[in-house]
């Protein structure tokens, strides 16, 4: 057997081309190098739909909580408030982040369950005129919930307020075209829908506030604004830049391209999580969220009840039989997840089923219903 693909939101399972891309070495001053940056800004830039160069792109070493934080700190100004929403860990990862750099926030908390709404965003825009941007994430990857972008950025825009989106775990398959979503930036990152591997994230940002976003940032590494003002001057990264990372996202964009672009990814995307969630339902497993709210990119399940399960034990059983998935980190009931992008198909999402069946009979766990309490915690909390 080969090397284990990796359920989870990234890294995740590159092809054999993504890999192979990396064997090359690349002088980060080299002009060639530099072409290859500027092309991965223009490949980026047309997923995102800017066909009026009204926006830019700022590609920033380190992972993507690197990117976030750029964001954070090159577009929210001293005298900013900021509304996040928050519904899971990375959520909580934002107000953290705030704090760091003593921005002034408001929070709207939904727990681990439900999406924000947009009424509700748009109350708390009409009872605090101060808030000046909204943050949002695409994709709340520690619940596996996909929250409605398109909602709130019509309810943020109606009130004349910014916009700002963490689609580290969406962007490349979930639709973000800044033509039908208004937003000002958002961020992702290599190791996601793009099937890249880690090293950096990107920033997408409108022209106008990264230029006003000079003298924002709190860092020398973090600052969107200097980085985008160095690559235009130069076509350089101010900083020693992951070469073969971007040489292997490179290919993971063409590769991307051919097989049809975002809608073709999504596409994939989705039939892997409905074979995956159909397969689980049957041995007896519980999803987290209601379909509804159901992502393409990963999928929380809660732990079975049964007294002989054990999820370190049911991850090595897993991984022994080639799939390595993911702990949950919810902070109420216990669970686990399971990532629906990659280099994956619907074949390789039936052998996961297979696999996850096959562990439970051998750790002599013949019912994976969930504990009660789990599945009334989740009527009380999403009712």
């Amino acid at each position: 057997m080969g090397e284990p693909y990796l359920l989870t939101p990234g890294p995740l399972t590159t092809s054999l081309e993504v890999k192979q891309a990396m064997l090359k070495d690349w002088g980060s001053w080299d002009g060639d190098f530099r072409a290859m940056t500027a092309s991965l800004c223009e490949k980026l830039l047309a997923i995102a739909g800017d066909d009026g160069g009204d926006f830019d792109c700022v590609p920033m070493q380190g992972s993507g909580t690197f990117a976030v934080e750029a964001m954070l700190g090159s577009f929210l100004g001293p005298d900013s408030k900021t509304l996040v929403l928050v519904n899971g860990a990375y959520g909580k990862r934002i107000v953290e982040t705030l704090n760091y750099l003593g921005r002034n926030h408001a929070i709207i908390d939904k727990g681990d369950y439900m999406p924000p709404r947009g009424d509700e965003v748009a109350a708390a825009l009409a009872d605090d005129p101060a808030i000046t941007h909204v943050v949002l994430v695409h994709c709340e990857t520690s619940s596996g919930i996909l929250n409605p972008v398109g909602e709130i950025a019509e309810v943020v825009d109606a009130a004349g307020r910014k916009l700002l989106i963490d689609s580290m775990s969406a962007f490349g398959a979930l639709p973000l075209k800044v033509g039908e979503i208004k937003y000002e930036a958002m961020v992702s990152s290599a190791n996601k829908c793009i099937e890249g591997v880690p090293g950096f994230g990107f920033i997408i940002a409108r022209k106008s506030e990264l230029e006003a976003a000079k003298g924002n940032c709190h860092s020398l590494s973090l600052d969107a604004h200097a980085q985008w003002v160095n690559f235009k001057k130069t076509g350089q990264w101010r900083f020693t830049p992951p070469t073969h990372t971007v040489a292997a996202f490179m290919k993971a964009l063409e590769m991307h391209e051919e097989e049809g672009g975002a809608p073709a990814r999504l596409a994939r995307y989705e039939r892997n999580r409905d074979v995956m969630v159909a397969g689980m339902r049957e041995l007896g497993f519980e999803t987290l969220l209601k379909d509804r709210w159901l992502s393409p990119i990963i999928v929380t399940f809660f732990n079975p009840d049964h007294p002989n399960f054990s999820f370190p034990r049911f991850y090595d059983l897993m991984k022994a039989r080639g799939f390595i998935i993911y702990p949950g980190k919810l902070t109420v009931v216990d669970s686990f997840r399971v990532g629906c992008i990659g280099r994956l198909d619907e074949q390789v999402m039936r052998n996961v089923v297979t696999a996850a069946r096959e562990s439970l009979e051998e750790m002599n766990v013949d019912s994976a219903s969930p504990p009660e309490s789990a599945l009334k915690e989740r009527a009380r909390l999403a009712a």
